[in-house]
């Protein structure tokens, strides 16, 4: 799967893929380094609850491969990541198009290495808000994600 760890591929395969593309999710911007990603849940009446806001498990897709997909991007193939868990805040109602940022710093990355040298687990936690077209947060998602450094990389 390394063929797919280029931010413009990835950025292409996850537009789409089923469950962003059919729920309105799109993602506008990966940088090269995979330490920023920009995504947007756009407004369409399938995505839309009975109250006339956004799904909240559109709101919650729109986060989930992301810090897995950016750490594998930057970190190399020499590691094991995946989600281990998620919980969802809900502070007001996402109205209209909603957009998600979400930031790997080099600090964050030099303790996941640091952490995980010997073949240890380490779960780096992440919030990410969830912002209107006004800059309010409507929601904040917590992510916590399971890395782990491949064996034959120890």
């Amino acid at each position: 799967m390394q063929w797919a760890m280029k931010p413009g591929l990835m950025k292409r395969l996850l537009n789409l893929w089923p469950p962003f593309f059919f729920s309105g999710i799109q993602v506008e911007t990966i940088r090269d380094d995979f330490c920023y990603v920009r995504v947007r849940l756009k407004s369409r009446p399938w995505t839309r609850n009975i109250n006339q806001s956004q799904f909240g498990g559109s709101m919650f897709s729109m986060t989930d491969p992301i810090y897995p997909l950016m750490i594998m991007g930057a970190l190399g193939g020499d590691y094991h990541v995946w989600d281990k868990k998620a919980d969802i805040d809900f502070i007001a109602p996402g109205r209209g198009p909603l957009t998600a940022e979400f930031w790997l710093s080099d600090a964050v990355l030099a303790d996941i290495k640091a952490a995980t040298e010997d073949g240890d687990k380490h779960f780096p936690e992440f919030l990410v808000h969830i912002k209107d077209q006004s800059g309010d947060i409507v929601c904040e998602v917590n992510r916590t994600v399971y890395v782990r450094k491949k064996r034959s990389a120890r």
